[in-house]
């Protein structure tokens, strides 16, 4: 179990991931964080751009999983049966045991998955707890909590760091 928190991989948004890249590095399923990374907080359905991103993973071999930990269960529920992806709630992130439950529901091994995120204290050191090859991306929006400032300052140094790692 490693304790990092800088990523192995670092990209301003999930746009910037492709589902071939990700199938030639042997990704069978991504595992994504709801908020803030697929779509702004309190955004309740997919945009008609992750909806086409989604379909580019699927062509490619890629499945998306929502890993949410998102407390109101009808949150990640509404949004994945919209987009048609499977997807665990109120999954405890950094703890392992909800990434462990995804990848036994997927039936794939933490090589075959990568998981990403905006949050370095939950997805990322979640992610590289369980083992699987994590993608750091900003954060689309930050305005309307000011915890979200405070929890984003806190990160920065890791961020910074994960942002050095890959050259940039």
């Amino acid at each position: 179990m490693d304790f990092s928190l800088l990523a192995d991989r670092v990209c301003d948004s999930i746009f910037d991931l492709s589902g071939p890249a990700l199938a030639a590095a042997g990704v069978r399923v991504l595992l994504a964080d709801l908020d803030n990374t697929l779509v702004p907080y309190g955004v309740p359905l997919p945009t008609q751009a992750l909806r086409d991103w989604n379909r580019s993973l699927a062509a490619a071999g890629v499945t998306l999983f929502v890993l949410s930990n998102n407390r109101h269960t009808q949150r990640p529920c509404v949004f994945c049966e919209s987009l048609g992806v499977p997807y665990l709630g109120h999954a405890g992130k950094p703890k392992t045991g909800g990434f462990y439950k995804a990848l036994e529901q997927m039936e794939v091994k933490p090589a075959q998955a990568a998981v990403v995120g905006d949050q370095i204290f939950t997805d990322i050191l979640g992610g590289n707890r369980a083992g699987i090859a994590t993608i750091l991306v900003r954060p689309i929006r930050l305005a309307g909590n000011p915890g979200r400032y405070l929890r984003y300052w806190a990160e920065w140094p890791f961020r910074a760091l994960s942002n050095r790692r890959r050259g940039g």
